[in-house]
């Protein structure tokens, strides 16, 4: 069924697209029928539209199994996407550690999607940074370089002009920009090393990363040395500094299940909520960069957040470590 076989008036602002279905038509499932009306938008869209009642036939709310043949009229009030709307300034709370005409520096608390996604159009934190900085609406991305994920606190730098983005993209990309966390993780973990093991979507759990048998991998290298050993609930913890020499999704969590030592709280990656962990127990605590405009280089420290320090409390340290 073309488009031209259909009769179709124009809609005002605020007023539904009207299709009158010619008759020599064969009936079909509105939904089907709506893909072929209104090709521009996908089949899972139009179906949000009449599960959420902004189709009607013949004056009836649609459903997507509905049948629709010769001479319905169909009226459909189209929405915007949801990535439409995604890039608008929302007061979401977070803390600025410092900021400078080149750059601002944020301090993100657990439990805030660093950047709208499928299931977060709203409330992120480059909402909140551009209703706290407009300027930021003129700049690719709101000026995000680098991403924390949703339950990972601490440190991340923003741009504030396209031109500061490519210089601390740049420096990314050469592995200059020096970035380390804390976390806690099961098990005994003793010295120091690296995990050199490139990282990829799994093959088999979609929302996961993997370092065996990833699907497309890139180079991912994580530094880490172990700070203390304790115990709680009879179970061991350690608490350990790593330092991104590359920067992958999920890299910290997926090299430390590599070692078989995952995050406490990491239910993704094999861990479990030990010392109340409720998050992967993972704090950027330090950042440093080269200042784009005076080429001074910047440092800065967060202590980690309340629900971390919590967990710790709660783990009986071994003396002497």
């Amino acid at each position: 069924m073309p488009d031209t076989e259909f009769a179709t008036e124009d809609a005002g602002p605020e007023e539904p697209e009207l299709f009158e279905l010619p008759l020599h038509v064969l009936p079909d499932r509105l939904d089907k029928v709506l893909a072929r009306l209104l090709p521009q938008h996908s089949r899972s869209r139009l179906q949000s539209w009449i599960e959420d009642g902004h189709v009607r036939v013949d004056g009836a709310v649609g459903k997507i199994r509905t049948r629709v043949g010769p001479g319905a009229r169909i009226q459909v009030w189209p929405q915007r996407a949801p990535e439409d709307l995604a890039f608008t300034p929302e007061d979401v709370a977070f803390d600025v550690v410092a900021d400078a005409p080149d750059w601002i520096v944020v301090n993100k608390p657990a439990g805030l999607v660093t950047h709208p996604g499928a299931g977060n159009w709203h409330g992120t934190l480059l909402n909140g940074l551009l209703h706290r900085y407009p300027e930021l609406l003129h700049v690719a991305r709101a000026g995000i370089v680098h991403r924390l994920d949703k339950d990972t606190s601490g440190l991340l730098v923003v741009a504030r002009t396209d031109t500061a983005q490519t210089h601390l993209v740049r420096q990314l990309q050469a592995r200059t920009v020096r970035r380390e966390y804390c976390a806690l993780v099961h098990g005994t973990l003793k010295g120091e090393g690296t995990v050199d093991a490139p990282i990829g979507r799994d093959a088999r759990v979609p929302v996961r990363m993997s370092a065996d048998r990833p699907i497309a991998p890139k180079p991912a290298v994580t530094h880490y040395a172990a700070q203390m050993l304790g115990h709680c609930d009879d179970a061991s913890i350690s608490e350990v500094v790593c330092r991104l020499e590359t920067g992958r999704t999920h890299q910290i969590r997926v090299h430390m299940a590599l070692l078989r030592h995952p995050l406490l709280g990491d239910t993704l990656y094999g861990g479990s909520t030990l010392a109340g962990a409720e998050r992967q127990m993972l704090h950027a605590r330090a950042l440093s960069f080269q200042d784009p405009g005076s080429g001074q280089w910047q440092s800065f420290f967060a202590d980690p957040p309340d629900d971390f320090r919590a967990v710790r409390d709660r783990i009986q340290w071994d003396e002497g470590t």
